[in-house]
């Protein structure tokens, strides 16, 4: 049984990118370790919906089984929306390091509670 598949490799990632998000008290790695979680869910979505030797569902069809098309659009889209998370928590992180001068969450709630 082959146990290194796209699959697998995705559940580790994700577990990886949790670990970022709950160890890591610096917010530019959590951004990171979200980072790691969407690519970890693409990645699955598109293990799980390859088929050997399929085919692109364009031209001639009637050759072998066709590629479903669905799984592809939702994570092109999922890149995009990805990206999008990006760089709204980086602008984010830009407006709170120029007021309150640290990227530590811990330092940030201690300024913020004063």
């Amino acid at each position: 049984m082959d146990f290194i598949n796209g699959e697998t490799v995705s559940i580790l990632l994700f577990f990886i990118g949790i670990y970022g998000l709950i160890a890591k008290r610096n917010i530019i790695k959590s951004i990171i370790s979200i980072g790691i979680m969407q690519a970890s869910i693409i990645l699955y979505f598109i293990s799980a919906n390859y088929i050997a030797g399929s085919i692109p569902p364009m031209g001639d069809l009637s050759s072998g089984p066709v590629a479903d098309p669905l799984p592809q659009a939702l994570m092109i889209t999922e890149i995009v929306i990805g990206v999008g998370i990006t760089a709204a928590s980086l602008t984010m992180f830009i407006h709170i390091f120029h007021k309150y001068g640290t990227s530590s969450w811990l330092k940030l709630r201690r300024k913020r509670l004063k």
